[in-house]
């Protein structure tokens, strides 16, 4: 159990510091660039997308560490642990390429493939642990959002 709460900790820990380190690029453009585009009626206000963020990230984080308790040395385990690690990659990816290149149709592209990627990690998780994989779902239908607010700002601009 010691080793289960040791991966799930260090998981959560990588999760939480990808989000800390996108978040500059976030926050070089989030009080300027971002306040001029123009939005659509659904998109939260800013100060909502941090708490979600962080919340998403520990449970994006409990589900990985859950998965890799499960053994490394297992062939599913690997496969499910690369698309996690590839999936959050371009989860950082999305944040530099919006908000620090501030090009919103690039963005749109790389959150559309971020979109395939959460679903083949949850799929993945779900041949490992169904818990792992049902807490990525929140995941899931957030990006499954920011998608269609991304798709919004970039036709709006």
């Amino acid at each position: 159990m010691r080793k289960t709460i040791l991966k799930i900790a260090i998981c959560i820990g990588a999760c939480l510091l990808i989000g800390f380190l996108s978040s500059f690029a976030t926050q070089s453009s989030v009080n300027d660039w971002y306040l001029t585009l123009n939005k659509p009626s659904f998109n939260p206000p800013n100060w909502l997308f941090a708490p979600v963020w962080t919340v998403l990230y520990i449970l994006m984080g409990i589900a990985a560490g859950i998965v890799w308790s499960k053994g490394f040395y297992h062939l599913w385990v690997k496969t499910a642990m690369y698309h996690f690690g590839f999936q959050l990659l371009l989860n950082a990816l999305w944040s530099i390429i919006f908000f620090g290149l501030k090009n919103p149709l690039a963005a749109l592209f790389v959150i559309l493939t971020l979109l395939v990627l959460i679903v083949l990690t949850i799929k993945w998780f779900l041949v490992v642990s169904k818990k792992a994989a049902y807490l990525m779902v929140p995941y899931l239908v957030w990006v499954t959002f920011a998608t269609v607010l991304n798709f919004k700002i970039w036709e709006l601009n």
